[in-house]
């Protein structure tokens, strides 16, 4: 039996896998943590184990694994691209100090470990289109290098110490049910809301821009089966390519007017995070998570589309 703590339990991806796993689990066994309690996550804290918890407090986390008898950690608490580059200390303070402690803790209590990598563990001198599995990382952001360094240091923990460990380097990730959290693929969750509010959206990322992204539900997907995939069979443990779509703005905007015709974009850059994007793969080559351990999405851009613009409505109150 699974007894799963998952840490940023609160954060765009935390809220929703949480409770998935829930679902699959038992909610008796997937304790959700959060640094600090967040408006409006009250149905979630309330529908299973809560815990306060700062990953950099080892001390603390090795007690909530105990009181638990927690056997697989899914650690989600992370800063993102954007906020990353304007507090780099706060960046590496938590993506590696914090990621540390997991493995030590891991390491002591026999605990397996998933921690997602990104499309930012690559760099301006990496291979724009299918990106490959193994290929130069050079990133130019310190969200980047903290990735880098975290798939480094799982593999070391592994090889090591024979921690467990597992890992995606998702792309850009799109929700209805949580907004993202100071990331550059931001735009592709705000855009959304903005049509059906506004019929309009003004766009920080430039046309022609592509990045790789995922639509929420295959993510979770992604990361419950690479948990319960067999050990045997994994050769890129902590780094598989995950992809489900490529697009750049005017993709988008084009497929949310099939669903809203007056639906208009426009422009106003963000040198920062336009800087970010460019420095990123176009798409990403995903043959070994296919190959090593069944990965598939079910979501392209236009079912995306559909499902989110549905979701919404709902979400916002907003009638045809």
């Amino acid at each position: 039996m699974r007894k799963i703590l998952i840490t940023g339990a609160l954060g765009q991806i935390g809220s929703e896998l949480t409770e998935e796993m829930r679902r699959i689990y038992g909610s008796e066994n997937v304790v959700a943590s959060s640094r600090r309690i967040k408006e409006g996550h009250e149905k979630l804290i309330e529908s299973g184990p809560f815990e306060i918890l700062d990953i950099n407090d080892g001390a603390t986390l090795a007690s909530v694994v105990d009181k638990y008898k927690i056997n697989t950690i899914v650690n989600l608490a992370a800063v993102l691209s954007a906020v990353g580059e304007s507090n780099p200390q706060l960046c590496w303070h938590i993506n590696m100090n914090g990621l540390y402690n997991i493995l030590e803790v891991a390491k002591e209590k026999k605990c397996m470990v998933y921690t997602p990598s990104s499309i930012a563990a690559f760099g301006p001198g990496t291979p724009k289109d299918k990106t490959p599995q193994d290929t130069i990382q050079r990133p130019t952001t310190i969200y980047g290098v903290t990735k880098v360094a975290g798939e480094l240091l799982c593999d070391y923990y592994f090889k090591r110490f024979g921690v467990d460990t597992r890992g995606v380097r998702f792309p850009g990730l799109i929700s209805y049910v949580t907004l993202p959290g100071g990331g550059t693929t931001d735009y592709a969750v705000h855009i959304y809301y903005e049509a059906l509010k506004n019929k309009k959206y003004t766009c920080f990322i430039q046309k022609g821009t592509y990045m790789d992204m995922m639509y929420m539900p295959d993510a979770l997907r992604a990361i419950i089966d690479l948990i319960e995939a067999n050990p045997d069979k994994l050769k890129h443990r902590n780094a598989f390519n995950v992809s489900a779509m490529s697009f750049e703005p005017e993709m988008l905007a084009a497929s949310i007017r099939k669903y809203i015709p007056e639906f208009e974009i426009d422009y106003d850059v963000d040198p920062i995070r336009q800087g970010i994007a460019e420095s990123w793969p176009n798409s990403l080559d995903d043959s070994a998570a296919r190959e090593e351990w069944g990965w598939n999405p079910k979501y392209d851009l236009d079912a995306m589309t559909k499902d989110m613009l549905d979701k919404l409505k709902i979400k916002l109150n907003i009638q045809d």
